[in-house]
């Protein structure tokens, strides 16, 4: 039987790799401290972006999508939603609302998931939120024939509320004690959220509200100027490969978490680079589109219009078009497609 007690991995020894980023991310983390304390005005506009991204980025991973003007309305609470995705769209967006403004009141138990799930389909139709499954799920995949398969079978209903009380339970005694860097302590009790699949439907999306909720406990309250979903979503290739390799012996308490420690991690160390790419933006009162032919010269690759805009978090979406049309003009810049496909290059890799 499955076993969850988070004192074993205080006597683990870690490698290099894993030391190595848990030391840069403090490091950051530090930084990020000192940049919040000064308080500019313009890091608002960096929280509305990630809260923007994170909900997109956390639904599109499962499926649920709609069009970008629509997104944005829901985020700014501007309209009702049309469909269950939007349905779930919203709530998804409340949910991560109520974690970002009140997240040092939200105890890691049991009965506060079941609330934040019950959230999560409040909009829906379904009547599934903030309860415990109720039917033996599964974690599939499809192989190169198309036949879908078991990956994985996680813990069956019966055992599913137990499991999460001890989780949470070991995970709060290792925070209160401190004898794990709650940084090696989040991904694992991530990754065993997943693997005991609590919920009918959801339970990816819980993951990661939960991974923001932990991180914000701890202190690492990056999440809020730089969505770490939409960095999942850009790989959620590797996201998948990792869990898929911890699942191997978890139900025999042998598997192995580095490879989803490390990943979450990566992850979470590239948002706080992102962060201090941007500030270094921000704080540089500079025209419009040299702040723009800065933005674009640290891109490799094709690029958009949306992307711009997030690396550009003090311009207006007006000033951005402008800027990237003048560039376009001196041939800094290329275009290329037309409508809602088209996308930039720099000139210097023609």
């Amino acid at each position: 039987m499955r076993n969850f007690d988070y004192r074993e991995l205080a006597g683990r020894s870690w490698d290099n790799e894993i030391l190595g980023l848990v030391a840069q991310i403090h490091e950051y983390k530090g930084r990020q401290e000192l940049y919040l304390k000064q308080k500019p005005a313009e890091l608002d506009r960096l929280i509305e972006i990630a809260k923007v991204q994170s909900t997109e980025a956390s639904n599109e991973i499962e499926g649920i999508r709609t069009t970008n003007t629509r997104l944005l309305q829901l985020v700014r609470d501007k309209t009702t939603p049309r469909n269950r995705d939007e349905e779930e769209i919203m709530g998804y967006r409340d949910v991560l609302n109520t974690i970002h403004e009140n997240f040092e009141f939200i105890p890691i138990t049991s009965n506060y998931i079941l609330q934040l799930h019950r959230d999560l389909y409040q909009y829906s139709h379904k009547s599934i939120g903030g309860k415990f499954k109720n039917t033996q799920n599964y974690i599939s995949a499809t192989d190169a024939e198309g036949r879908e398969f078991v990956l994985f079978t996680p813990l069956a209903p019966h055992e599913t509320p137990p499991a999460i009380d001890a989780i949470c339970g070991s995970y709060n005694r290792m925070i209160d004690t401190q004898e794990l860097d709650a940084l090696l302590l989040i991904p694992v009790f991530i990754h065993d959220f997943l693997c005991i699949h609590p919920f009918n439907d959801g339970n990816g999306r819980m993951s990661r509200l939960l991974t923001t909720l932990l991180l914000y406990r701890s202190g690492y309250v990056i999440g809020r100027y730089i969505s770490l979903e939409s960095k999942i979503a850009k790989n959620k290739n590797l996201y998948y490969d990792a869990l898929e390799q911890c699942q191997k012996g978890w139900n025999e308490n042998t598997e192995d978490p580095t490879p989803f420690i490390k990943y979450l991690l990566q992850t979470i160390l590239a948002a706080y680079r992102d962060f201090e790419d941007r500030v270094a933006m921000v704080d540089e009162k500079l025209p419009a589109i040299e702040t723009v032919r800065r933005a674009v010269y640290h891109k490799i690759g094709k690029f958009t219009k949306s992307e711009v805009m997030e690396l550009c978090p003090t311009l207006s979406k007006a000033s951005i078009e402008n800027a990237i049309k003048q560039l376009v003009e001196q041939g800094l810049l290329v275009r290329h497609g037309t409508g809602r496909s088209t996308f930039y290059t720099r000139s210097d890799t023609q």
